[in-house]
């Protein structure tokens, strides 16, 4: 009579066997699922003024930190805003260095605990950056004015940058020279008619009609740039002729009292004196 076989019992090689293939897969999902939280920095952006550069991205970081890298072209890369949470990064004092240079920085996005992370980090490039032709320029402040008879005389204050050279901070002047120019906009104070006028310089001499108050403001420009080529308009402000002749009226009444007072002063004295010689001869003494 054949016997029939009974049940199997697994054995405890394939037990085990089991157990390290589960755990396994386990730690792959494991470690899958911390890559996933590491999210490559998108959306990389240039914000810069005046050569005060800034680099900006996108996403907010939950498990997982920054570090920032900026590199001239065909240059060697140097590490910026180290294992950072902010999604944006100072790069002023790399730009400063030589702000006709083209730039390229990248953003690496590690593990919160990055410290001893040995893997191989995601990474997103910016687009390219030449400070010179594309930093924007900031608004133009308006450092005097005057307007006497038929001429106004403008002078427009040049902004400082970050720029140095030899320990001094450069104006917008000393690193654009004659790239640089602005644009005068006037017009009567009672009209809305705009002209403009132009300079590479700092200065404007401009024909205004006599006794007509003016507002203007200033713009700065850089014709030769194909983007950023003009700054925000400065505050506007106005010259007053009421308030000038106002002014020289006062001038002159100010003058005038002056002068009543002193003309009374003296004559004042001059009286006193010639009481005092009227009483010396009149006297007992110049009598006898």
């Amino acid at each position: 009579m054949e016997t029939l076989p009974g049940p199997r019992t697994p054995c405890l090689e394939d037990t085990v066997a089991r157990m390290l293939l589960l755990g396994l897969v386990l730690l792959q999902v494991t470690g899958a699922s911390g890559i996933t939280d590491v999210v490559a920095a998108y959306n990389l952006t240039w914000k810069s003024t005046n050569f005060k550069t800034i680099l900006e991205w996108e996403p907010k970081p939950i498990n997982h930190v920054y570090t920032v890298q900026i590199s001239p072209r065909l240059g060697n890369w140097k590490s910026k805003c180290f294992y950072t949470t902010d999604t944006e990064c100072d790069l002023t004092d790399e730009i400063v260095n030589n702000v006709n240079q083209t730039y390229l920085a990248r953003v690496f996005s590690y593990p919160a605990d990055a410290t001893d992370y040995a893997g191989e980090p995601h990474f997103t490039n910016s687009p390219e950056f030449t400070p010179y032709l594309e930093t924007k320029l900031g608004q133009p402040m308006i450092q005097s004015y005057k307007q006497v008879g038929t001429k106004l005389n403008v002078t427009v204050q040049d902004a400082r940058t970050l720029v140095r050279m030899n320990g001094t901070f450069l104006s917008l002047r000393d690193v654009f020279g004659k790239d640089l120019s602005y644009t005068l906009y006037y017009w009567k104070a009672s009209s809305t008619g705009k002209k403009t006028a132009k300079t590479n310089t700092n200065e404007f001499l401009i024909d205004v009609d006599k006794g007509e108050s003016y507002c203007f403001n200033v713009q700065a420009v850089i014709p030769s740039r194909k983007v950023n080529q003009k700054s925000p308009e400065s505050l506007i402000e106005c010259t007053s002729q009421e308030k000038e002749m106002f002014l020289v009226i006062g001038m002159v009444v100010l003058a005038v009292i002056i002068l009543t007072i002193i003309l009374g002063v003296s004559l004042y004295k001059c009286r006193k004196v010639r009481r005092g010689r009227g009483w010396k001869e009149g006297s007992p003494l110049n009598a006898a």
